[in-house]
């Protein structure tokens, strides 16, 4: 009963939740103290996941539900994890408590709002990441849209209402495309639900549906690759993170986008995106560099953040359109990678930011004297984005890298500057920032270490930056189980492609 029920209790749980909190007293820390407790209970209920999952079933889906919720059109309440999203249901889980702690004193107005909006998000992540009928996943998709938007927008440092805006904007216009799509699946199948779909669609890339199977593919990769982002959709990315709360920041970019790209496109059109793939692979390196040397002339700490981000995304969008195992194995874990040690940067700017009220690295310098334990905490989080190894993100760049090298061995070769140019920006930013010569605004301002609230904050993720490192077959048991089966349908499509091309010439 209860793997029948997990899934349902830990994505409708935040939004009850967040009712809760508008009616808890605005005064004092009620608030904070109601969302901390709960997101922590989230997270226990979400170790349930893998601590009963079955490594040993190699298909289909696990803790799965599947009933009827409205007759005409045929939509079900359908949900379920594997190897794919389980991991990413356990991320999202582990990350809320942490950006409820980061927020402890910076959101002081408005707090009950910030909070209700903060856990609505969590059911719509979580719903994004179980869903498995294509209009319930579409709800918690645009769902996940309003929330970030208002938050964006309420809590933005400077331009908060212009980022929100053009987030909206980005996010909400490909996403009607991607509901015309849905309905033009469903008005030739008559059904919604994944599974049902990929036995359906299979051989429609040479049938008398090709053209709109094509322009499906295309409404649903749209959608998906401005959410992620990957270049040059990425226009909304700098704004939203640069105005974005820091427990905003961390949810706010790739997860949703990159799971959907393998969910929804990569495994329902697989003949498409091995199509497309060539186009995606060179958009994700030039996105790789694009991002790095941008990264590299920021003064703005914030703004590095956001261009460093695009940059690290593109790493896993060259994985996911590589299609070999390696690089689609890569590419998943390094979601989990990427999420959690950018995680902890953002936390690290936002304590700098709350010390010392500033991003600009030209105010900054000397802070390792005034703040050593802030120091140490900075340097471990940078070494981890640079792919240091024994560190988590070195796993998944070289698996995204060794895998592309198969299939893409000159792209391969490109995007590996970008790892060279990380190390450049972001060792330059620590030796700036921390050990450089002392500003006058931090040597004219006395400010606390971290404290023990950051410390609970921040410590956990060092914590899996260094376990994902070392013992990252961990995690890769259960991702193993399911990326593989999706390759083999990849390259068949690819091979089925080149053959009909060189029977035209």
């Amino acid at each position: 009963m209860l793997n029948a029920s997990i899934l349902t209790w830990l994505t409708f749980l935040p939004a009850l939740g967040a009712a809760v909190v508008m009616l808890l007293p605005r005064r004092g820390r009620a608030p904070q103290v109601f969302t901390l407790l709960l997101t922590l209970l989230l997270f226990a209920m979400a170790l349930h996941l893998p601590a009963h999952y079955d490594y040993h079933q190699q298909q289909g889906f696990q803790d799965e539900l599947n009933v009827p919720w409205i007759g005409n059109p045929n939509i079900h309440y359908h949900v379920g994890v594997d190897g794919l999203s389980m991991w990413l249901v356990v991320l999202v889980s582990f990350l809320a408590p942490l950006g409820v702690l980061i927020s402890w004193r910076v959101i002081e107005d408005r707090k009950s709002e910030f909070y209700a909006l903060f856990l609505l998000q969590q059911t719509a992540m979580y719903g994004v990441f179980i869903a498995l009928d294509l209009i319930l996943y579409y709800a918690f998709w645009e769902l996940s849209i309003v929330p970030l938007a208002l938050l964006i927008g309420m809590y933005g440092r400077k331009n908060g209402r212009a980022a929100a805006i053009k987030f909206f904007l980005y996010a909400f216009i490909p996403s009607a495309l991607l509901l015309v799509g849905m309905l033009w699946l469903y008005a030739q199948t008559g059904t919604f639900d994944l599974v049902q779909l990929q036995q359906q669609l299979h051989g429609w890339s040479t049938g008398s549906h090709a053209t709109g199977l094509w322009l499906t593919s295309l409404a649903f990769l749209l959608a998906f690759a401005v959410k992620v982002p990957v270049f040059p959709l990425h226009g909304w990315l700098r704004d939203g993170i640069s105005e974005a709360p820091t427990a905003v920041a961390m949810i706010l970019a790739g997860k949703l986008g990159l799971y959907s790209l393998l969910r929804w496109h990569v495994a329902l059109f697989p003949t498409e995106a091995a199509h497309i793939a060539p186009l995606m692979v060179a958009l994700a390196a030039i996105g790789i560099l694009y991002g790095a040397l941008l990264a590299l002339v920021q003064t703005d700490l914030k703004r590095l953040a956001a261009y460093a981000t695009l940059s690290a995304l593109s790493f896993c969008v060259l994985g996911i359109y590589a299609f070999t195992t390696a690089s689609m194995d890569g590419a998943v874990y390094q979601i989990l990678n990427e999420s959690i040690s950018a995680s902890a940067f953002f936390m690290l700017l936002g304590i700098l930011y709350e010390r010392y009220g500033t991003y600009d690295m030209a105010q900054l310098g000397g802070v390792a004297a005034k703040m050593p334990r802030l120091a140490v905490l900075f340097v471990i989080t940078t070494l981890s984005l640079i792919g240091l190894p024994a560190l988590n993100n070195f796993v998944g760049e070289f698996l995204i890298l060794s895998g592309s090298f198969q299939t893409h061995a000159r792209i391969a070769a490109v995007a590996t500057l970008g790892i060279i140019f990380s190390a450049a920006y972001m060792l330059w930013m620590v030796q700036r920032v921390f050990y450089g010569a002392p500003s006058a605004h931090v040597t004219g301002l006395v400010r606390p270490d971290v404290n023990w609230r950051e410390r609970a904050a921040l410590w956990p993720t060092v914590a899996l930056m260094i376990a994902m490192g070392v013992a990252s077959l961990f995690w890769m048991r259960a991702i193993d189980l399911t990326v593989p089966a999706m390759a083999p349908k990849i390259a068949t499509a690819h091979t089925a492609f080149d053959a009909r091309i060189g029977s035209t010439r």
